[in-house]
């Protein structure tokens, strides 16, 4: 049977134990079953419609499940479910190898849309990186779920960290990115690949110093109370710095 890890603070609602036994072929059934066992547990991590709470992570073996196919993951026997919250507001887990991998195909699709004057590629690029925006996953780590770590090229670097400065830096980058696409349509081609160099600068600097500029740009919002913003920086970690 699948089991379900619980972390310590909801381990008061499960007489202690820190991992359950559930029945369900889907991520869905399984949690329907463990909800069975310790009903107390339903307000903490569903909303009224049935649907996980937004500071509940659900991880199939290291996988947020949101990259997967939400509750509707199929399980397997001997599958293990993981329990992740970010409770009150706090952090939650990141997987910065997908972040990388994101920025790696950033720069370096962008950097053939230049050498190959390209506008339509460096569009391209700023369209995924809108849709991800929207679907709250990185434009570019299917890549990374579907080929990459399956084949074991790159580990799961699994990190206390925040997703939504991550993603509003990804939102901001496609706004640059398709403001350049449009100076270079309308003829204002320094403009338009500046704007193009901004973005792989940027995504460079995360990719390679570790420093997200976007998200620092969050937690300064976060600072002035902006209205959305409610996500402070992990403890101990520099606003946009790459969590230790």
């Amino acid at each position: 049977m699948p089991t379900i890890k619980i972390p310590s603070p909801l381990r008061s609602y499960t007489n202690g134990l820190a991992e359950v036994q559930v029945g369900g072929e889907t991520a869905a059934e399984a949690m329907d079953d463990f909800i069975a066992q310790y009903p107390a547990l339903r307000q903490h991590l569903f909303n009224g419609k049935g649907e996980l709470r937004p500071f509940v992570n659900l991880y199939l073996d290291k996988e947020d499940i949101r990259h997967l196919h939400g509750l509707d993951t199929p399980l397997k026997e001997g599958d293990r479910l993981m329990i992740v919250p970010s409770i009150a507001g706090g952090t939650g887990e990141v997987d910065h190898s997908a972040l990388r991998t994101n920025q790696a195909f950033i720069i370096g699709l962008n950097l053939v849309a230049f050498i190959l004057d390209a506008p339509w590629l460096a569009a391209l690029v700023a369209f995924l990186m809108a849709v991800g925006t929207v679907l709250k996953i990185p434009a570019f780590g299917f890549i990374y779920r579907r080929g990459l770590k399956p084949l074991g090229w790159i580990k799961p670097d699994l990190r206390k960290d925040n997703p939504e400065p991550h993603r509003f830096a990804q939102g901001f980058g496609a706004v640059v990115l398709a403001g350049g696409v449009l100076a270079l349509s309308g003829g204002a081609t320094a403009l338009g690949w500046g704007l193009v160099w901004l973005v792989i600068a940027l995504a460079a600097l995360n990719l390679f110093a570790g420093f997200c500029a976007g998200c620092a740009v969050y937690y300064w919002l976060n600072r002035l109370d902006v209205p959305g913003f409610v996500k402070a920086p992990p403890e101990g970690t520099f606003p946009g710095m790459r969590p230790k």
